[in-house]
């Protein structure tokens, strides 16, 4: 373990990490054909997991892959709505909620994967008890990964929410309160911004990209296996008209042989907690949730 304390804490309430999809360019959406074993599906940060279930798919199952790498998360989502994906493996349910709320798309998780933890950052201290008041922290500027990571800063007791709210931004924070201020970036700056700010909310993919160890040097995070972290669950997307389709079925779940779970466990330092035994009618009511607490919201 970490010669630095690394706490664990739930970040929601009541509501509390991809996807598969066939789609077309034309207005309305086409089912894939059944008998279709050629498949695009797009990632973020594409990484030797990604590589490992496609040489699974190809050798094993015979389906074709073609991985398409994105290096921001606002791309994979639109790129399967216009039909330029058959899939994509990036986001979790609340991500994917949001989209859906603000396009108007109506994507559906397939298959879970896994749930990593949301971790604070710092190279100055060692414990959320060491900010000082006016310190700023970096989050991540989307929606979503933005309110889980005011969220952690507020189950660590660095901000204090003027009001409960499912997706809380930085006008939900009281400031005068507050022991630090928020720099929001773009989620893959997170790590950048940790050279210029006392501290840094990484997503876990970047923070491994950047040899970051969120046992070791993270200084507080979520608790992946809380009921409250539900919608953090990472998923295989589809379009509505492909949900059922059998190969992407079959795909989505190559995430849950032992050998891609070997190599997202060790990518994760341990942290990753795979989601076998999620449904993906669970999923399919997690997302309607929290939707449904999203327009409630706005």
């Amino acid at each position: 373990m970490s010669t630095r304390t690394v706490k664990t804490t739930a970040v929601l309430g009541a509501l509390a990490l991809t996807l598969t999809a066939c789609g077309s360019g034309d207005d309305e959406a086409q089912a894939a054909d059944e008998e279709q074993t050629s498949f695009t599906i797009g990632v973020a940060n594409e990484h030797e997991a990604h590589r490992e279930l496609e040489r699974i798919a190809e050798e094993e199952l015979g389906y074709e892959i073609e991985l398409v790498n994105f290096s921001s998360y606002n791309e994979p989502n639109p790129a399967l709505s216009n039909g330029d994906l058959d899939a994509n493996w990036f986001q979790h349910i609340a991500f994917l909620a949001e989209h859906n709320v603000a396009s108007g798309d109506n994507l559906q998780p397939i298959g879970a994967t896994e749930t990593i933890p949301l971790t604070l950052y710092s190279n100055e201290y060692d414990d959320v008890a060491e900010f000082s008041a006016g310190d700023e922290v970096a989050i991540p500027n989307d929606p979503v990964n933005q309110g889980r990571a005011i969220n952690v800063l507020a189950a660590a007791d660095l901000v204090v929410l003027a009001e409960d709210t499912a997706q809380p931004e930085p006008r939900h924070v009281d400031e005068e309160a507050s022991t630090v201020t928020l720099r929001p970036v773009d989620a893959a700056q997170t790590v950048n911004a940790l050279e210029s700010v006392a501290g840094s909310v990484i997503n876990n993919n970047f923070a491994q990209d950047a040899e970051l160890d969120p046992l070791n040097e993270g200084i507080f995070s979520d608790d992946p296996t809380d009921p409250a972290a539900f919608p953090y669950i990472n998923a295989f997307v589809t379009t509505e008209e492909n949900a059922d389709h059998q190969g992407l079925q079959e795909i989505a779940a190559i995430y849950h042989d032992e050998r891609v779970l070997e190599i997202m466990d060790e990518r994760s330092n341990g942290t990753s907690v795979p989601a076998g035994d999620v449904s993906a009618e669970e999923l399919a009511e997690a997302l309607d949730d929290y939707e449904e607490a999203l327009q409630e919201a706005d």
